[in-house]
């Protein structure tokens, strides 16, 4: 390898370290004091770099949040997405493995998610994310609802379940005393409940 070629490489890789550190101080800073608290001087403290290196790779908040967001979901313990219904057969069992799966999430996400509401306001890419989640989880309530109403499950109670698993509803049931696993045997237990009216031609 010519000295120029190594060069290059050695300072792109630099940069890409520069980068990590960045997004790794910036990560927890959100989960202290959310996006919008968290400032650009309180990032280079803690990556341990100048003011205008951070933001030399990221001008804006805007331009952190799908970096961060990305390193906090990559360190979740459990994974949101169609594996929570591996062996389950019955649309009970499958609503129950979700609410487990989700709070399971929120339990690990809350100190970044509690922000993200009103963060969202003024950070459109936040937003953005926040969006692509809801619709990710609402995909997952259709999938475990499908088997029961031949693949078609009523929109009304897709919405209502989606309610009863958004993490608000976490939040309000693990500080009013609950447990997060005892909130998510309570909501599992609910969305049963709505399931079974359904079928059984009650409406909700």
């Amino acid at each position: 390898m010519s000295p120029r070629k190594y060069d290059r490489r050695a300072r792109l890789a630099a940069a890409q370290e520069t980068q990590r550190r960045i997004v790794r101080a910036t990560a927890e800073l959100h989960g202290e004091h959310g996006a919008l608290g968290t400032t650009h001087e309180m990032i280079a403290r803690a990556a341990g770099v100048s003011l205008p290196t951070v933001y030399k790779y990221f001008p804006t908040r805007n331009d952190l949040i799908p970096h961060c967001t990305g390193l906090v979901f990559s360190r979740a313990p459990v994974r949101l997405d169609e594996s929570v219904f591996d062996g389950k057969d019955g649309v009970p069992s499958r609503l129950r493995a979700l609410v487990r799966r989700v709070f399971e999430h929120y339990d690990y996400a809350a100190r970044w998610l509690r922000w993200s509401a009103r963060d969202a306001v003024e950070l459109p890419a936040l937003q953005d994310v926040l969006d692509a989640a809801a619709r990710g989880q609402s995909a997952l309530v259709r999938t475990a609802l499908a088997p029961g109403f031949e693949g078609r499950p009523p929109r009304r109670l897709v919405a209502l379940s989606s309610v009863l698993l958004d993490f608000a509803a976490w939040q309000a049931l693990t500080e009013s005393g609950f447990t997060s696993a005892g909130a998510a045997a309570a909501v599992g237990e609910a969305l049963v409940s709505l399931y079974s009216a359904k079928k059984e031609g009650r409406d909700v």
